[in-house]
């Protein structure tokens, strides 16, 4: 009889389940968003990627709080952010303002739909050089703007003209500008503050309590301009702190 040990076949390697389902709740969101928007529900569409954000900040936090993080949990976190912020707003944008640019001819209708692939390429880029970075840069900064924070300014914006009355057509040239600015931003080099290290502990300064109250008290009155106003200002954040950190730098450099 031979002493040999018979070779075990290698198990399958499971996943997790809890931070994956918040994933694929937030990728079907995004999915939704897109079926919406080609029926016509453009207000639903948008309030859809705010949910996928919602779902996509948790999923990390849940897989860190149970100590369930992965490398598939990172990878299909990835592909569910390029459905949920990438594909959905720029077909959300597309269905609802940017197709009727075909109406001033041919090569407008072409300029439209290109608007939308390259806010849809940026989110992609943005998200690949994140995946690539993610280990060597100051967790305090993105570099660029966030894929969700992209997302939730022109959601917003399709949200609050929507829920006002201003139909796509009105402003498809703003709306043609805002997609390819904003997927721009996305892969910049522009710094935004990445709000990773807010106080998140039992006790925290009296001041945060104030502000949350000053944001959700407006929020509950008028959510779609409210959050179109916050994501705006915080769009607008990374040069205004980029340009100025470069300009402090050299007066320093001047003095030296």
């Amino acid at each position: 009889m031979s002493d040999s040990t018979p070779v075990r076949p290698p198990r399958h390697r499971g996943i997790y389940l809890l931070p994956n389902l918040f994933t694929t709740g937030a990728m079907f969101a995004g999915f939704y968003a897109i079926v919406t928007s080609i029926a016509g529900d453009y207000s639903s569409a948008a309030i859809a990627v705010f949910v996928a954000a919602l779902l996509d900040g948790m999923d990390g936090r849940v897989a860190r709080l149970t100590n369930t993080q992965s490398e598939f949990g990172v990878q299909y976190d990835s592909l569910s952010d390029l459905v949920s912020f990438g594909l959905a707003p720029a077909l959300v944008m597309y269905t609802w303002s940017l197709s009727t640019l075909k109406d001033y001819g041919p090569t407008w209708g072409k300029i439209g739909w290109a608007a939308a692939f390259i806010y849809a390429a940026c989110a992609a880029l943005r998200l690949a050089r994140f995946n690539t970075q993610v280990g060597v840069i100051d967790k305090r900064y993105f570099q660029g703007l966030a894929s969700p924070a992209a997302a939730a300014v022109c959601m917003s914006f399709v949200w609050s003209m929507d829920k006002f009355g201003v139909i796509g057509a009105e402003v498809a040239f703003i709306t043609m500008v805002m997609s390819v600015v904003v997927g721009l931003l996305m892969v910049s080099r522009f710094r935004y503050y990445s709000f990773k290290s807010l106080p998140m502990g039992d006790r925290v300064p009296f001041l945060w309590v104030l502000i949350g109250v000053l944001v959700l008290v407006p929020f509950f009155i008028d959510p779609p301009r409210v959050l179109f106003v916050v994501f705006t200002l915080y769009l607008l954040s990374g040069p205004v702190m980029t340009l100025w950190g470069r300009a402090t730098h050299r007066r320093r450099r001047g003095v030296a």
